[in-house]
């Protein structure tokens, strides 16, 4: 870690990823703000963030913007985990779609929050993925709290059709199409979605897509 003048603390190292040049710089400004981080990198899509990882140790952190020309986010957080698999990918986004979430999980981002967040909520989300690994909001985990004296995540058993649809669930499928796959009618489909949302303590798909990439029940 980069180590500042002797009378103030070691920051946290943050990396920058986004097209738009003014909201970037705009950005990095509110971050500094925030006194606990540093600005140490600055690319506008995933080829310049491969180029500056090249010369330049990784961050602490990359805040990764998804809609970017010639390197998205979605792809570029692929090849982090790939490439760099201990590199905390902090998704940082407009798009609020579950199918966009659920992508950037697979492919390792640590977290997802939307552009238009709090400071305080940014602030929140960069230390809980620097100290924790991981930041969980209401975005990625909908209504996941345990139930009192429900039992505890490895405990919970599955029906051969659930697995199946819970593995459909982190596709871009819609329901029908989920039901074309198992070959089941959408009655069925719908009926083994309700049974994960009681298990799981779920209300959405989301939810039900989180638990298995969590719990490793899909192939990342």
């Amino acid at each position: 870690m980069l180590t500042l003048h002797s009378n103030r603390m070691t920051k946290i190292r943050i990396a920058l990823v986004d097209d738009h040049v003014i909201l970037r710089k705009s950005l990095a400004v509110l971050i500094e703000l925030l006194q606990d981080f540093e600005i140490v990198l600055e690319a506008g899509n995933g080829v310049e963030l491969i180029s500056e990882l090249k010369t330049k140790p990784i961050p602490d952190i990359i805040l990764l913007d998804i809609t970017m020309p010639v390197m998205d986010g979605v792809e570029t957080a692929r090849w982090l985990k790939q490439n760099y698999p201990d590199a905390k990918v902090l998704a940082l986004s407009m798009i609020k779609n579950d199918f966009i979430i659920i992508r950037m999980l697979k492919n390792g981002a640590r977290g997802y929050i939307l552009k238009d967040c709090e400071p305080g909520e940014l602030k929140a989300a960069l230390h809980q993925v620097y100290e924790k690994g991981f930041y969980y909001n209401e975005l990625i985990q909908p209504k996941m709290k345990p139930k009192e004296g429900q039992e505890e995540e490895s405990k919970i058993m599955f029906t051969e059709p659930e697995l199946s649809f819970i593995r459909w669930a982190c596709t871009e499928k819609s329901q029908k199409q989920i039901a074309d796959e198992m070959q089941l009618s959408p009655r069925t489909v719908d009926g083994y979605r309700d049974s994960l949302f009681k298990k799981l303590n779920v209300n959405t798909r989301l939810g039900i897509a989180l638990y298995a990439i969590k719990n490793g029940l899909v192939q990342l």
